[in-house]
Order: C-alpha cells, then structure tokens, then sequence
C-alpha cells in the first residue's frame, strides 16, 4: 500500500490528510490485498463458508487461500484498470445463514462470483438466490452430485443452475470410491453404515451403499442419527449385535470424532471410514487416541505430494494467516483462480462489475490452466473433469495418504 505524506500545516489539513491514507486501506481490509487507489475499478470475489462454529477450521482455510489469490492478482496485475477484493461472509454451516449471505452478496453490485458453500445442504439454499442475480459460484468442497446434474442425476442428468461449478468431484464419485476401498483392498466384506440425515451425509452413504453391495459386500446395519445428537450410545448398541468389520459414516468431523470414540470405548473396536467431510485434523482431536487406524476419503491427491502445490504451500505459509488451508485450501484457491481467469475476459470492455457477471459465467465455462490441484477445467454440468481421489488413514495421530488413484 503506498504511502502518504501528512503535511502539518493545520488541523483541517491533517484530518484531511489522514482520511486519504486510511482510503488507501480498503482492499487490505477486505481481504483483496495491495489495496485500491487511482482511477481502477472494483470488483469482488464473494466468499461463503462457516466461519464460525464447529466447521469454522475448513471455512477458514477456504477464506485464506481465496484472499492469497486475489491478493497475488492484485499484485500482478493480473486485471488491467481493476482491483479486487475479498468479500468473506459467515454461513454458520446453516442453509437459511448461507441463503442471507448470499442475498447480501447479491445486492453488492461489485460482486462478480463466489467461492463457496463447504456444505452441500447449504448449497441447496445459495445457488438460486446466486442465480438469479447472474453470479458465478464455484464451490472447492461441495459434492452431492444433484447440485450439478439434479435430483435425478443418475437417470437424467440436468444442469439446474449454469452458474454453479465445483473444483472437487462428487459423491457419485467418492462413496464407490470409499466402497472399492473397502471391498477390493481392505478385504472387509462386512459393514454398517451411519448417515447424519443431512444432504452431503446421507447422498455419500447412498452412493457407497449402492456400489458396496454391488461388489458383493454385505451392509449388516444401517442407522441414523439426528444433526444436534451428541450420545451415540443407543445406535452404537443396534450395530453392535451385527459384528460388522468396519462402520461407514456420512457426516462430519464435529459429530464423527466423538462418534468414533464413543463406539470404540462400547467395545465396537473397527476402523470407522467416513468421506471429506470428516478429513480434518479436528476429526483426530475429538476422536482422540482411538481414531487410530479410522479412514477417510478425500478429493484429489495429497496436497503436500504435488508438485504443483509447493508454490501455493510456501506463499500461504508465508502470508502468515492464523489458520492452515486445510482439506480445501487448494481447491478454494483454484477456484478463486478460475474465477480470475473468467474476470479476465469479462472485465475487459465492462463499464461496471455488475454488467460483466453473466459474461464471466460464460468465461468461467471455458477456463482451462494448470492449478494447484492439477489441470482446472469443467464438464457440461460444471463439475470438475479430474475424478482424481485418495484413501488417508489415521497413522500415529495424523492423517496418512494409503491410496491414491483416478476413478474410472
């Protein structure tokens, strides 16, 4: 940020003076990073994610890696005549916070996309309000497969909402995935499945379920329990009879930590193996000692393993955000990039950010470059086209890669 002089020639002089310079703070604040000034135009890159509460850790993440790629953009400018900011919103992981964010987001005419949701049922609530005002979304975290292809994507696949794309694969991907897994290199022929009955946790344990059995595995129970549940005990004691050999969850890691606790300490000794959501180091600190040897799947290969990252690992560790990227850092800073690639072909000739919103979901539709996560580009329904994922395992208290391949 440039600096200015004061000159002390009189009070008015001084206030006024001061009121320059705390202008020339307004992209830092928000996030955008090298601050606006001169005659350049603003346009925002909107952020929705819990930035509170119990997922707050994956929201945090998603918010940073956006702000180092708007900031690196500013720095280069990368957008001749524009600068742009960070407009972080908090939807508390709640569909109806998420749906005010949004409409907040949409009634700031220097909003021109948004990354965003972490989860998929708030999702549900965003992308028509995102829609109608013509902004581009592109979620790093967000994989039920209906909000790409709707409700009947297995039988009739349709895109819903043209504005709406995702950095990671599905759960149409990642439960056959998890069931493969399983099945093929585990050997345990034997499971019981868990879901939390909301959108993400119960279209995972659908599509593992699906695959699973059609491997000829054999599902020996399968519960449910409430979002706001914290006593597992009654369903761990329905399970338990059936002697499965391993427990699927569909959920996340506030609820899955202590699931995974509270069903080995009543004598139900398996691993228990669970999709993204429950890939966070807070899912080994509520799970404690006994999360060793649980498993998750998440999207892509290990960040710390590509090439690709290591530029992004070392600029973000060097910005100094309080918070790590986390399981969806790289995904949220691709997206961001995507975003940026799009920006650069719609605010090219655009009086304003609001007047290029529609051009940039068009511009959106056709990026295609090199990112974080490997090649960044999206299919006719806006998912992401690298079906790239990997199996970590709990190994002496941290997350561990075992497995990494394509689905195919």
């Amino acid at each position: 940020m440039p600096q200015r002089s004061v000159v002390t020639v009189g009070t008015s002089m001084l206030v006024a003076s001061l009121a320059l310079a705390a202008c020339g703070t307004r992209g830092e604040e928000s996030g955008g990073g090298g601050g606006g000034g001169g005659d350049k135009k603003v346009a925002k890159i909107g952020v929705i994610a819990p930035l509170s509460g119990d997922l707050a850790a994956l929201g945090k993440g998603i918010q940073h890696s956006v702000e180092l790629a708007v900031k690196q953009a500013n720095e280069s400018n990368a957008i001749e005549g524009w600068t742009l900011e960070v407009a972080a919103k908090d939807d508390e992981a709640k569909p109806d916070v998420g749906k005010n964010a949004a409409t907040a987001l949409a009634s700031d005419k220097d909003v021109v996309g948004v990354v965003g949701t972490l989860n998929s049922s708030v999702a549900q609530s965003v992308q028509p309000v995102l829609a109608q005002a013509k902004i581009a979304q592109i979620s790093p975290a967000n994989t039920n497969p209906s909000l790409t292809q709707g409700p009947d994507f297995k039988n009739a696949p349709k895109r819903t909402y043209p504005g709406y794309f995702r950095t990671c694969t599905t759960d149409a991907v990642q439960g056959p995935f998890a069931a493969r897994y399983l099945f093929e290199k585990a050997g345990i022929k034997k499971i019981a499945t868990v879901h939390d009955k909301k959108t993400y946790g119960q279209g995972l344990v659908e599509s593992f379920t699906e695959e699973y059995k059609k491997l000829g595995g054999q599902v020996v129970a399968a519960e449910t329990i409430n979002p706001d549940d914290d006593d597992y005990g009654p369903v761990i004691s329905k399970i338990k009879p059936s002697s499965p050999a391993a427990l699927y969850y569909g959920g996340e890691y506030p609820q899955a930590g202590p699931f995974s606790q509270q069903m080995k300490a009543a004598g139900l000794n398996v691993p228990l193996m669970g999709g993204d959501g429950i890939f966070s180091g807070e899912f080994v600190k509520l799970a404690g000692k006994t999360s060793e040897g649980d498993l998750s799947t998440s999207v892509g290969a290990p960040v710390e393993e590509l090439e690709t990252a290591k530029t992004f690992i070392s600029d973000y560790e060097k910005a100094g955000y309080a918070d790590p990227y986390e399981a969806y850092g790289a995904y949220s800073y691709d997206a961001a990039k995507a975003i940026i690639e799009g920006l650069k072909v719609s605010l090219k000739s655009a009086d304003s950010a609001e007047a290029a919103r529609q051009a940039t979901i068009d511009a959106i539709g056709k990026v295609s470059f090199d990112g974080v996560t490997g090649k960044v580009a999206f299919d006719e329904f806006g998912d992401t086209t690298s079906r790239v994922l990997t199996v970590y395992q709990v190994k002496s208290g941290k997350w561990a890669p075992v497995n990494t391949e394509e689905f195919k």
